[in-house]
């Protein structure tokens, strides 16, 4: 029954995603993002959906009447820089021929961001955006928490497949769309449905816990202080993240004392050496080789030449092969310095994007929905920072949706008559300082008013 439901769901909107691409993006986000075709068990499970959503939305910008346009915004250059880097990358990689397998993969992801970025226009494409992206996660974040809750925290929750398929990613997943949650809560207009949000954040944060991840664990702390510096009501709201934490820690099998300190006594922990050693390896790959060792540098050849030497301090033995097992090492490790320097180029200019927003919009009622967005973004983007300094995720969908919702949302406020009857300078000024005051004004899509 799953199999044909999901089938039929996606059949039905291909037809939609030729004419309006943007309904694409809607299927693609859903298909990426929630993995639902991993929760069939026939031939649905391992069914191209995906391949078949990005090819309709691709044929569809030809077809469409729509406007197709890509915003002019630093973070889209960059990307676009970095997308031509990571191909240099795989043809200069020391397995060119094995590294293009993982630059597919990857190149899918990053096109069908620079596609939702050139037709998601008006204010219903970015709400309808946030709203797939966020309970796409928090589904399993439900699911985890009330498992978490049946089991007492006995059960290790894990992911459905794809990049969040175990426990650590999963765990980060969902820690990254509890922010979109409670922007849906201060945005939605139906009581019934802010109480439904309202559990689904509990939930979501027990379903962390139930990874029992140590990475999800140290960014839940930070995401916590920032959650909390962005509430509107910050008594309230820190008043119930205290209790709820409180009520969901004295349930679970371990203590908060055992995480901390297999955090901070690596020294004897082998999967901490383990980690440290790939990150040492991708150190010194990136140091000899410019452009990294490519996809494929998970490879016992690249180990043998550039792992660390074993010692007696080392808890782990370094010539074993492991995941970069964080967002920066793998970068660095797969595409070199300069591949690391434009990855956190994109990310810093994201979260300058959001502050920008957030500056632009505050003390404007009719924008206090993008004062509330943006806020939320920086938030989940924190624990995307934070977490995935641990864990292999630097490709993972749903980060790159968060800079889409920011892109699309800036170019969407430049159009609205307020923005419009500003002089060029000051609308630029309020977005990009000097060099965006310099900008010519933005052009208005065919019809818009």
């Amino acid at each position: 029954m799953r199999d044909i439901l999901i089938t039929a769901i996606v059949l039905g909107a291909l037809p939609f995603a030729l004419r309006h691409p943007y309904i694409g993006v809607y299927l693609w986000t859903w298909l990426s993002v929630m993995n639902p075709h991993r929760l069939a068990w026939g031939f649905a499970y391992n069914a191209p959906f995906a391949a078949m959503a990005a090819g309709a939305t691709l044929v569809g910008l030809f077809l469409t009447k729509d406007p197709v346009r890509l915003p002019r915004s630093a973070p889209v250059y960059v990307l676009i820089a970095f997308v031509l880097w990571m191909c240099a990358t795989t043809a200069l990689a020391i397995f060119p021929g094995e590294s293009v397998e993982g630059l597919e993969r990857v190149f899918k992801i990053m096109l069908m961001t620079l596609v939702a970025m050139a037709v998601l226009h008006e204010k219903k494409h970015i709400q309808v955006f946030v709203w797939i992206n966020t309970l796409s996660l928090a589904f399993y974040g439900i699911k985890g928490g009330l498992y978490t809750i049946r089991t007492a925290g006995g059960g290790m929750v894990w992911g459905p497949g794809g990049f969040i398929e175990g426990n650590n990613e999963v765990g980060l997943a969902i820690l990254t769309t509890i922010p979109f949650l409670y922007y849906l809560r201060l945005t939605a207009e139906n009581r019934w449905v802010r109480h439904g949000l309202v559990v689904s954040m509990l939930l979501c944060v027990v379903a962390v816990l139930g990874t029992q991840s140590r990475g999800a664990f140290l960014a839940i702390a930070v995401m916590s202080f920032v959650l909390w510096l962005r509430s509107p009501r910050k008594i309230l709201f820190g008043t119930g993240m205290v209790i709820a934490g409180i009520a969901a820690l004295s349930v679970m099998p371990w203590s908060v004392e055992e995480k901390i300190r297999s955090i901070t006594e690596y020294q004897t922990d082998g999967s901490a050496w383990g980690r440290l050693n790939a990150w040492e390896t991708a150190i010194n790959v990136a140091n000899d080789r410019p452009t990294g060792a490519g996809f494929e540098m998970y490879n016992p050849f690249v180990w043998q030449l550039y792992a660390p030497t074993a010692d007696d301090r080392r808890a782990s033995d370094p010539s074993i092969v492991r995941a970069a097992h964080s967002i920066y090492f793998q970068v660095l490790g797969e595409h070199g310095w300069p591949g690391l320097a434009l990855f956190l180029l994109l990310w810093l200019f994201t979260l300058r994007q959001a502050s920008r927003l957030r500056s632009r919009t505050r003390g404007e009622p009719r924008f206090t929905w993008i004062f509330h967005l943006a806020g939320m973004s920086q938030v989940s983007l924190v624990g995307f920072a934070v977490g995935g300094a641990f864990l292999s995720l630097a490709y993972v969908d749903f980060a790159y949706n968060v800079m889409v919702i920011l892109v699309v949302t800036q170019r969407w406020l430049l159009l609205q008559p307020e923005m419009q009857s500003l002089p060029v300078r000051a609308a630029g000024a309020a977005f990009g300082g000097r060099a965006a005051s310099a900008m010519p004004p933005p052009v208005l899509p065919e019809g818009a008013k």
